[in-house]
């Protein structure tokens, strides 16, 4: 194996981490191997698998409100979710290296609490806690909270901002040196200032004191997932990875270029920012058994009735007395505030619905499509489909060719999805010489290659 990857640099180590997944399609229920998403057992054979296999990090998406279409509660895949930082301290009992991260919400929450939150899992966890941090974009999940309400984009990025700025103060008031401990009275502060805070913006008017002591990274380590100008630039300027869904290629490439030449400006540099896009993957003992293989995980995954309210969720009315193996509605989408799908981030991505429609009648005419087969061929296919060998061959090419700096693996099985990649593709890679065979520290800033966190003590304290 050459030293050296595509690109004539020094060939890049690889990062992988596990999806547990959320509030999705992803799963196919029919399955028999599929379990609980809500039982302690699911989430721990999950992790175990990750773990095994060597990975930087388990991750938890949040769902904050049951989705509703129609009115009536999203069945068709994962209704709820239990609380996230539960989940995690409890995996922190059982995994040893395993970063643990999490999705939190800045729209809704407060900077005390997450923060709080987020340095007990760091402790508890001895390191290894991963904050993503992300931003609500509808009154429909504000209504489960006290502030509720709509955030146009500029002011979610805004808040976020200032509640990232907030939190890193919480986290940086306690400075290790600043503790003594009394053989005989105990632990007791040296400074009367230590965990002292105090913040007054247009959004916080908190003052106090923080009762956490400096965690052992610090800070959790912080993602970002979003994909707008303003999420990329909110990325360069505070993320340590950023949860990207460019798993190819063709889109990989632009996006890891656009975010990383954006660094400079913060005095930061590439080897700072991990990009690590969510990929799925169907594996077999050949590429010919993979891709047969993957044709029946799609239909499964897009059962008829889901493909109906995929295409609801488009067109924003109401099309239950359509034949999913029939051809697309005649009549156009109606524009304008989403009415028929609530709490789905996914309806945000038309924001041409009428072209979409157009683009997709093009496609079900050139092919001959029904709806349910234009459903699976639009919502997305599996990121890696072949054998162990060709898998492994594809990640390491993408990594190399500066697409991704690895990949947050969604397994179509849960728990026991993740077995076959850890025990058939992680080999190879090792291997290959591009990922590791064990864990080199203790801490996910140490697994991900992150410097560890430098915070200056106040003049006179040395």
């Amino acid at each position: 194996m050459s030293q050296n990857s595509p690109t004539g640099k020094p060939r890049k180590q690889i990062h992988l981490a596990a999806h547990f997944p959320g509030v999705n399609n992803t799963t196919v229920w029919s399955d028999p191997r599929s379990g609980s998403h809500i039982e302690f057992d699911s989430f721990l054979r999950f992790a175990q698998a990750a773990e095994r296999a060597k990975f930087d990090f388990l991750f938890l998406a949040e769902g904050l409100r049951l989705r509703e279409q129609g009115g009536q509660i999203y069945d068709l895949d994962v209704v709820g979710r239990p609380d996230t930082f539960t989940i995690l301290a409890a995996l922190a009992a059982v995994t040893d290296r395993l970063g643990l991260a999490g999705t939190i919400n800045s729209t809704f929450n407060e900077p005390y609490e997450v923060a709080r939150q987020f340095a007990s899992l760091d402790h508890l966890s001895g390191g290894r806690a991963a904050w993503n941090v992300v931003t609500s974009w509808d009154a429909f999940t504000g209504e489960n909270f006290r502030r509720g309400g709509y955030l146009a984009q500029e002011d979610r990025y805004e808040r976020a901002k200032l509640f990232m700025r907030t939190t890193w103060e919480l986290f940086d008031s306690w400075r290790g040196e600043e503790i003594v401990a009394d053989k005989e009275t105990g632990v007791f502060l040296a400074d009367a200032t230590v965990g002292t805070f105090e913040r007054h913006d247009a959004q916080f008017d908190i003052r106090g004191r923080f009762d956490v002591p400096r965690s052992p990274q610090g800070r959790p380590v912080i993602f970002q997932a979003g994909d707008s100008d303003e999420g990329r630039e909110f990325a360069a300027a505070t993320a340590d990875a950023i949860f990207s869904r460019h798993a190819t290629l063709e889109a990989g490439r632009p996006f890891y270029a656009d975010v990383k030449a954006r660094l400079t400006k913060y005095g930061r540099t590439p080897e700072q920012l991990l990009i690590l896009p969510a990929a799925t993957f169907v594996l077999g003992d050949t590429d010919a058994e993979a891709r047969e293989y993957a044709d029946v995980v799609r239909r499964q995954q897009v059962s008829g009735q889901t493909a109906i309210r995929f295409l609801e969720q488009l067109w924003n009315r109401d099309l239950s007395e359509y034949d999913p193996d029939g051809p697309l509605p005649d009549v156009d989408p109606v524009v304008g505030e989403n009415a028929i799908a609530r709490g789905r981030a996914s309806v945000r991505m038309y924001r041409d619905p009428l072209q979409t429609a157009k683009e997709w009648r093009e496609l079900a005419t050139a092919k001959k499509l029904s709806i349910r087969e234009l459903m699976i061929e639009v919502t997305g296919r599996q990121s890696f489909v072949g054998s162990p060998a060709t898998v492994a061959a594809e990640i390491d090419d993408l990594v190399q060719r500066d697409a991704s700096d690895g990949f947050i693996l969604v397994p179509h099985i849960t728990p026991d999805g993740l077995d076959d990649f850890a025990d058939k593709v992680v080999p190879i890679l090792q291997e290959r010489g591009v990922f590791r065979t064990d864990y080199a520290g203790t801490t996910l800033r140490d697994h991900l290659g992150l410097a560890p966190l430098e915070v200056p003590l106040p003049a006179g304290r040395r």
